[in-house]
């Protein structure tokens, strides 16, 4: 049994990169002697396994055939003969098919390390084609390593401008995608993905509105707003997300969170920065208005809310709100109005509510017109 560090280990460490995870490839083993040693084996049918103390993924060498459409349509052998190279020649790109052996020693029959050197992101073999979630995979790693110079290879480029216009990237699911694209916003790089799926004309995956609206200056813009999150230490998934959906109506908003599933928690925040992005915005504050933004965020018992459109329309700017600090003390005053207090003066029914909205209001015309 030989066992080797695979993939992205392998890959950032030649880069110089933190290496956040380590996966491993096992070579003529079986199922039954990783079981012997304590290895914990996850899911029924594939041949990956946890380490019984580090926790960290062990493979089984193994080949794929493609049987059925889509990116889950394979037959994996995972037979003991199954050797090194085998296992490499199904991967992706060159940069992920380097393996290291215990010793350091390097296994790359690939050319993977040149293609780091000079920067280039190309496919290992024709078997690339049979799996359209590649598609969404080189445009995440050619917008994370881009800041270091990294392009496609021409071959590759062509090869995923093949599978898109074949349909492919139709037969993923909306949970996919979105994973997908949640690891690029995690990778601080959302504004390159995206322009890379624009230039291979598979932005559709994620949005046909978006598509139709893309150019340059929409690239630049979004590039600005997440290098200024980057910059604050923003990483929250929602508040980064919300930025590509604030020119959008409610309604290609509420149809982008259905085609790819979107959690709720960025499909609300993506449509309450859309909606109260112009009173917020505004160069001058009308109270009324602030108040309707107010009790459409439900302050009074979601407080969050507002605080996450602030901080959303806060990254959008590039700056803090003109009024941030002004609406943040209406807010915390308004919220602190009682019910109670108008009870003990003997108003009833309807009227607390009536009550209630003319103490806030008075509150918040303090701060605005």
């Amino acid at each position: 049994m030989q066992v080797y560090l695979v993939g992205g280990a392998v890959r950032d460490a030649l880069l110089g990169r933190e290496i956040k995870e380590r996966d491993y490839v096992v070579v003529g083993a079986t199922p039954e002697e990783l079981l012997k040693q304590g290895y914990q084996q996850v899911g029924k049918d594939f041949p990956v396994f946890l380490h019984p103390k580090t926790k960290e993924e062990y493979a089984l060498a193994r080949t794929e055939r493609k049987q059925g459409e889509g990116y889950t349509g394979f037959i994996c052998d995972f037979a003991p003969d199954v050797t090194l190279e085998e296992d490499l020649i199904r991967r992706d790109l060159t940069v992920n098919a380097i393996a290291q052996a215990k010793d350091g020693t390097l296994f790359d029959p690939f050319n993977g390390q040149n293609d780091i050197k000079n920067r280039i992101l190309r496919h290992v073999s024709d078997a690339f084609s049979e799996d359209p979630l590649r598609i969404l995979r080189v445009a995440r790693f050619a917008a994370r390593y881009h800041y270091l110079g990294f392009t496609i290879a021409p071959e590759t480029n062509r090869l995923l401008m093949s599978m898109v216009a074949n349909g492919e990237l139709e037969t993923l699911t909306a949970e996919r995608i979105w994973l997908e694209c949640e690891k690029s916003l995690s990778d601080g790089a959302f504004a390159e993905f995206l322009n890379v799926l624009f230039a291979i004309k598979g932005l559709h995956v994620i949005s046909p509105f978006l598509e139709k609206q893309w150019d340059s200056a929409l690239y630049r813009t979004l590039q600005a707003r997440f290098n200024y999150a980057q910059q604050r230490g923003i990483t929250n998934t929602a508040l980064l997300f919300s930025q590509v959906t604030l020119s959008f109506s409610e309604e290609a908003i509420k149809t982008l969170a259905q085609k790819i599933r979107l959690p709720n928690e960025v499909r609300d925040l993506a449509l309450n920065a859309q909606a109260h992005r112009q009173t917020l915005c505004a160069s001058q504050l009308d109270s009324n208005a602030v108040l309707s933004c107010f009790n459409q965020l439900d302050l009074w018992r979601r407080p969050e809310r507002f605080e996450q459109v602030l901080e959303a329309l806060e990254i959008s700017e590039q700056k803090p709100l003109n009024f941030a600090n002004e609406l943040e003390q209406a807010a915390k005053q308004a919220r602190a109005v009682n019910p109670q207090q108008f009870i003990a003066q003997g108003i009833k029914g309807a009227d607390i509510k009536t009550a209630l909205e003319k103490a806030r209001l008075e509150i918040i015309q303090r701060y605005f017109s």
